[in-house]
């Protein structure tokens, strides 16, 4: 072992250097802002406008969200040879994590367009510099001591899912209960903690990542030399087929927003939109640079890259599919799914869910307080930072129990009325106060009711206001701030306020709403859960072939979309609001993280074990390329899911998920042999 990576080893928790935790709640913080930025974004952008949102047609919000987690996969490409060649891995995510405080800051500013996309194209950018430079830290920490990298990697993945727990749980709740700009702004608080921890705690790990040194790094490539590999340098026709698939994906996908939402389409000439023809011309300029290069190795070398192109196609699908859980599913749990838990079940949700918090977030405070005892007196002020981030994440888990505990339950009325649109047809019309003023007082309406859980004290009688949000029949209490926030709104806009008056009709008990956001969790809870049963599973004599994982992975996850088909059928074709049990959904959410746990944790690993040196940095840029793609095509596809339920029903949208996963999943299971001869014994 080397003097630099001894020294680093004296000071240990749970048997690792003290430095591995430094990057455990960096990575923490981090994933908590994207996470629970990822929660929020889709949900603000079509929430009603009086409340903070944009309104907008779903179809413009997925568009908007699959471009982001698009482009937050290419960018690593890019921040990662910087870091390799000229800043270092150290500076680097520095750097990094600034541009994404600020990219938070931007998209706490709810109420400017101009905002919102210079905090997404600061997180993006941001992101790039940070995502792939913290494993390369580990990589180096461990450099001399290969038999505890999976153990070091391990306990940072956990510190990946706490931070998309944390983030989920908090961020959304506090958007969707208090306000977006709030969750938003959460987010940004912890990304910047999580900066400064890692900037004044950085001499911990030594010289490592702190300057990049080309003659190493070309030592490193040449050891991963395959036996038999040849040099196969790239061509300037190479070079000119990067730089043209490059561009013109990244603004094919810059476009798709840009052309939906603004209305700019740079990609129509002469009232013709090109956008397609454009798009096939990339990937035609991209397949052909990867099979130019693969044909030029030899047998050996050629037939795995084959097998790779085989699980890259995979890839995609999956995260096409699995990528819904941010887009259509979140919409699917805000307004098709009862979320209401009332009777012995509002028990029971509450003790789950303080459980879920209070375990997970007592067990990472556990480990803080190792790592206190390591690192307090060499790193005083970053500790203290830390500390003072679970002090507050701690304040917020019991201000929500609390707010949980202390909200009650109301039915109010509301007047309709019924108006003949055509001979025997009639319509009816929730009667705001705008339409109250109109209406004669004799004028006969009908009364219907709703229900409010809201943490205010109501009396049987009260007056209250109340919002159809989207118009779609999901009604919310108004408190005095948001209905002010929406009369102000509504004035700048010469618009309608669509306020409701309403009349508090009973007084009900032990009822509470469940968050659209909150099932999202359920993928980081049921990852920690099952992720050592799927490891020992990998390392027993039962550890099936790469082909059977990825094929096993897909059909989980199309199962898991079978559950939301058929949970779906009791909804109506066009129906805007659905009342389905929430079963369906932790069920997909359940067989979502065990294809996940299938497929992408080993993803990688195959890549670096079936390509050759001196195309490993190309073959990880190709893998997050696809990933890339299947985020975008997520967002596509995702959007339509209005257009599909108006003409077909909610369960065809949810089956084309279920069927292409499952059958591309079973033909991977019957190419095991095939892709078994394609890898030539890697295992």
């Amino acid at each position: 072992m080397s003097n630099q990576n001894s020294d680093i080893f004296k000071s240990t928790v749970l048997g690792h250097p003290s430095g591995l935790f430094v990057l455990f709640f960096t990575e923490m913080w981090e994933r908590f802002s994207y996470y629970g930025m990822r929660a929020l974004l889709v949900l603000f952008l079509i929430s009603a406008f009086g409340l903070g949102g944009w309104e907008w047609p779903i179809e413009h919000a997925m568009a908007l969200y699959g471009t982001y987690t698009a482009l937050v996969y290419i960018t690593p490409i890019i921040g990662g040879y910087i870091a390799d060649n000229y800043m270092g891995y150290q500076r680097a995510v520095i750097i990094g994590a600034i541009i994404m405080t600020l990219g938070h800051a931007s998209m706490a500013i709810e109420s400017s367009h101009i905002f919102l996309y210079i905090g997404i194209a600061l997180l993006i950018v941001g992101n790039g510099f940070f995502k792939p430079n913290m494993t390369s830290i580990i990589s180096r920490m461990y450099k001399d001591t290969p038999e505890k990298k999976d153990g070091a990697f391990t306990i940072f993945y956990m510190g990946v899912n706490a931070g998309a727990f944390l983030g989920i749980l908090l961020c959304g709740y506090i958007g969707e209960k208090v306000g977006w700009s709030y969750g938003f702004g959460l987010a940004g608080i912890f990304m910047l903690m999580g900066m400064m921890q890692f900037y004044l705690s950085r001499n911990i790990f030594g010289d490592i990542g702190k300057k990049p040194d080309p003659k190493t790094e070309k030592n490193e490539s040449s050891k991963l030399e395959f036996e038999g590999d040849r040099l196969n340098p790239f061509t300037v026709f190479d070079k000119i087929l990067v730089v043209l698939s490059s561009i013109i994906g990244v603004t094919w996908v810059i476009n798709d927003p840009l052309s939906k939402i603004a209305g700019i389409n740079i990609l129509e000439f002469g009232d013709v939109d090109y956008s397609n023809k454009y798009i096939l011309v990339g990937l035609f300029a991209f397949f052909w640079l990867v099979i130019s290069r693969i044909i030029r190795y030899p047998k050996i070398t050629r037939d795995r890259m084959i097998a790779i192109v085989v699980f890259a196609i995979m890839t995609v699908i999956f995260w096409m599919s699995f990528e819904q859980a941010g887009g259509s599913m979140t919409v699917f749990a805000k307004d098709f799914t009862n979320r209401v838990m009332t009777g012995n079940y509002y028990y029971v949700f509450l003790v789950i869910n303080i459980l879920i918090m209070v375990v997970p977030i007592g067990i990472i405070t556990w480990v803080l307080f190792k790592l206190f005892k390591q690192t307090f007196q060499r790193f005083k002020l970053a500790n203290m930072i830390l500390g003072s981030s679970f002090i507050i994440i701690w304040i917020i888990v019991f201000w929500m129990i609390n707010r949980d505990l202390n909200s009650s339950s109301y039915v109010v009325s509301y007047n309709l009325i019924k108006t003949e649109v055509q001979p025997g047809e009639y319509t009816e019309t929730v009667v705001t106060e705008e339409i109250q003023k109109e209406i004669e007082d004799d004028e006969p309406t009908l009364s219907a009711s709703t229900t409010l859980i809201e943490p205010v004290k109501l009396e049987k009688g009260d007056a209250v206001s109340i919002l159809d949000v989207n118009k779609k029949g999901k009604f919310i209490y108004l408190s005095k701030d948001k209905e002010n926030n929406i009369r102000e709104k509504a004035r700048e806009n010469n618009s309608k306020t669509g306020i409701i008056p309403a009349t508090v009709k009973e007084l009900k008990q032990n009822e509470v709403q469940i968050p659209a956001t909150w099932f999202l969790i359920l993928n980081s809870l049921f990852i920690i859960a099952f992720a050592p049963l799927f490891s020992r599973w990998w390392e027993s004599k039962y550890n099936p072939s790469a082909a059977s994982k990825y094929g096993l992975g897909l059909i989980l996850l199309g199962i898991g979309f079978g559950a939301l088909a058929f949970g779906s059928t009791a909804i109506e074709p066009g129906a805007k609001t659905g009342s389905v049990s929430l079963i369906w959904l932790v069920l997909a959410y359940l067989f979502h993280t065990l294809g996940e746990l299938c497929l992408s944790p080993v993803a990688l690993s195959y890549v670096s074990k079936l390509v050759p040196g001196r195309m490993i940095a190309m073959m990880f840029g190709i893998w997050y390329i696809a990933v890339a793609i299947g985020n975008k095509l997520a967002g596509i596809l995702g959007g339509k899911i209005e257009k599909i339920t108006e003409h077909y029903d909610m369960t065809t949208f949810f089956l084309i998920f279920t069927v292409i996963p499952i059958g591309l999943g079973l033909l991977g299971v019957a190419l095991t042999k095939v892709v078994n001869r394609l890898m030539h014994g890697v295992k």
